[in-house]
């Protein structure tokens, strides 16, 4: 879903609205924004992306699970436990972090024209928490998203084995036919909290944005 706020050029200098109104092209535009510490807006959101992805790499559960079936249950989602490569139960050598990262890669923004009320229009567009649940399907089940169920809560911990196996997907995570231990799931934070928070820093831009 787009960030759409508007930046109001009103009062600021006219011969500078007037140019750009002449030109009136967005490629002008964009290259007449700036922030107010005199850095360009498209670098500044470029920077923002780049900041954004470093952030997503660091999360626990991105980390536990870009770490592969050997991975520590760093994000504490299994009690300690075996890792979410493995429970979730991806095919051995798969990235499954890679479609989130190349959706947050799309990262971008659009200026509008200058209205005749000397206005321009910054729209960022970020991925939705949608956007990235549609492109985590659980391996097992395409109907879910596993993203998602970080979120809300998974199944079967209880029957979770985590050991080597060649009918394993992951090579070490099997399910077992009757209940091996106790505990639930630990549902933690992940997309829609973070893309709140990314969504939030994005909008700061507003309060900066001067045209030079």
């Amino acid at each position: 879903m787009p960030i759409r706020y508007t930046v109001n050029a009103k009062g600021l200098q006219q011969d500078l609205i007037k140019s750009l109104s002449l030109k009136n092209s967005s490629t002008a535009i964009k290259n007449s924004l700036k922030l107010n510490t005199g850095e360009l807006l498209s670098k500044k959101i470029e920077r923002l992306k780049d900041e954004m992805i470093r952030d997503f790499l660091n999360l626990p559960v991105t980390k536990e699970i870009m770490a592969g079936p050997t991975s520590s249950n760093i994000s504490g989602t299994l009690g300690g436990y075996g890792n979410l490569f493995s429970f979730i139960g991806f095919q051995k050598g798969a990235n499954p972090i890679d479609p989130i990262i190349n959706l947050l890669n799309q990262t971008t923004y659009n200026i509008s024209r200058v209205s005749p009320r000397g206005q321009i229009k910054l729209t960022i567009v970020m991925p939705s928490s949608n956007d990235i649940f549609n492109a985590t399907p659980v391996p097992w089940a395409p109907g879910l998203s596993w993203a998602q169920r970080i979120e809300t809560g998974m199944s079967g911990l209880g029957n979770y084995l985590n050991k080597s196996s060649s009918s394993s997907r992951s090579g070490s995570g099997v399910q077992s036919g009757k209940k091996a231990r106790s505990g639930r799931f630990l549902n933690t934070k992940y997309i829609t909290h973070f893309l709140k928070k990314w969504q939030r820093i994005f909008l700061k831009i507003e309060k900066k944005i001067n045209l030079a």
